[in-house]
């Protein structure tokens, strides 16, 4: 359980940095 959070958590963090990125890109 600790570990799919701690995955989950990770999921979220890169979700981020790829969106912040992208939204860099288009401006």
């Amino acid at each position: 359980m600790r570990n799919a959070w701690h995955f989950c958590y990770a999921l979220i963090l890169v979700l981020k940095v790829v969106c912040g990125g992208f939204c860099i890109a288009l401006l």
